[in-house]
C-alpha cells in the first residue's frame, strides 16, 4: 500500500486515540503509514484522572483502567494490521491536547480522527482543531475513509511552497493527479475583474513553478475559486478527492473551512483525509513532559533514524 503522505524524517508516526470508533480508523491509517515509512508507530492515549476537575461532579473522571485496556485495544489492532511494524504504547498523565502537542515535536506525521458526532457538534473537536494550528509536524485527519482513486486537492496560497511540495509528492505517490486550488477576490467592472483574474493566475503559476526540482512529474489541474466559493469547494473536495492538503494557521483560507465542515453525515458516508502542513519549519523543541511512571520510555531506534524518540 502507497502512502498517501510523503515520507520525510526518520521519526515515528504518532497517533492519537480515544474510546472513539473515529480513533481506531485512525489507527489503521496511522499504522499503514508507518509501515510504508519504515519507522515505529507510537500510539498514544492521554489520561486526565489525576489532574482532571470535573465541573460540579456532572463528569464521570475517567478510569486508569479503562484507559489501560484502551490502549492495549489500540495497540493490538496496530499490530494485527501491520504485523512486522514496531507499536509502542504510550500512556501519559495530561491532556490530550497539550500531550500530542509534545509527541509533535518528535514525530515525523501526527494522525488523529474526527469527532464522531458531527450532528450535534461542527467540526472534528477541540483537541484535532488546536492541534491544526500549533501541530509542529504535518497532521493527518482520519475522516474515515482512504479512497483509492481521486485527486490529491491543495490549496495554493501566496506564501511558502512547503504546503504545495508536499501535495505534490502525495500525488506522485499515490499515483494520480494534482488539483491546486487557488482563491482570487474579483473587482468591480468587467474589465477589472479581468485584471484581477489575470493577475490570481500569475499567482498561481508562479507558486507551481516555484516547486522547481521538487515537483515531481505529476499531471495537474489549475481551478481559481471566489471567497463565496469556498465552502461548496471544499465540500465537493472532500467527496472526490483523494486527500485534501492546506497550509496550518488561520491564515490559511482553506483549514477553517476543512474542519468545520461535517466529518460525517446522515448517510454514513466519510470524508477524505486531510493533511494540514507547518507552512514553516518550527522550532521541535518543547518543553519535556513531566516526569510520571504513566509516561513510556524512550523507543526502540527506528532504522536510521534518533534512538531516543520520547518527546
Amino acid at each position: 500500500m502507497n502512502s498517501i503522505v510523503p515520507v520525510q524524517e526518520k521519526l515515528p508516526v504518532v497517533v492519537g486515540v480515544d474510546g472513539t470508533s473515529a480513533a481506531l480508523q485512525a489507527v489503521d491509517l496511522a499504522a499503514a503509514e508507518a509501515a510504508h515509512r519504515c519507522v515505529p508507530l507510537v500510539v498514544a492515549h492521554a489520561w486526565p484522572g489525576r489532574h482532571f476537575e470535573a465541573p460540579k461532579s456532572r463528569v464521570t473522571v475517567p478510569d486508569l483502567a479503562e484507559s489501560v485496556r484502551l490502549l492495549d485495544l489500540a495497540t493490538r489492532r496496530a499490530r494485527q494490521t501491520e504485523p512486522n511494524l514496531t507499536v509502542v504504547p504510550a500512556l501519559m498523565d495530561e491532556g490530550a491536547a497539550e500531550a500530542l502537542l509534545r509527541w509533535s515535536a518528535r514525530a515525523c506525521l501526527l494522525v488523529v480522527g474526527h469527532r464522531d458526532d458531527t450532528s450535534v457538534h461542527h467540526g472534528w473537536g477541540s483537541t484535532a482543531a488546536y492541534l491544526a494550528h500549533h501541530s509542529v509536524c504535518p497532521l493527518l485527519v482520519s475522516r474515515g475513509r482512504v479512497p483509492s482513486r481521486g485527486p490529491v486537492i491543495v490549496a495554493v496560497s501566496g506564501g511558502p511552497v512547503t504546503t504545495l511540495v508536499q501535495a505534490y509528492q502525495a500525488a506522485a505517490y499515490a499515483g494520480g493527479t494534482l488539483t491546486a486550488v487557488h482563491v482570487w477576490t474579483p473587482g468591480r467592472g468587467a474589465a477589472s475583474r479581468d485584471v484581477d483574474r489575470a493577475a490570481a493566475e500569475s499567482r498561481l503559476d508562479a507558486a507551481l513553478n516555484a516547486c522547481g526540482s521538487a515537483r515531481p512529474r505529476v499531471p495537474v489541474t489549475r481551478l481559481l475559486i471566489s471567497e463565496a466559493e469556498i465552502a461548496y469547494t471544499v465540500e465537493q473536495a472532500a467527496w472526490r478527492g483523494r486527500l485534501l492538503v492546506a497550509g496550518m494557521g488561520h491564515k490559511g483560507w482553506a483549514v477553517e473551512a476543512i474542519y468545520r465542515s461535517s466529518g460525517v453525515v446522515s448517510t454514513g458516508r466519510r470524508l477524505c483525509p486531510v493533511l494540514l502542513v507547518p507552512a514553516v519549519p518550527r522550532s521541535r523543541t518543547l518543553p519535556r513532559e513531566r516526569s510520571d511512571p504513566l509516561c513510556s520510555a524512550p523507543l526502540p531506534a527506528a532504522r536510521g533514524g534518533d534512538p531516543e524518540m520520547a518527546p
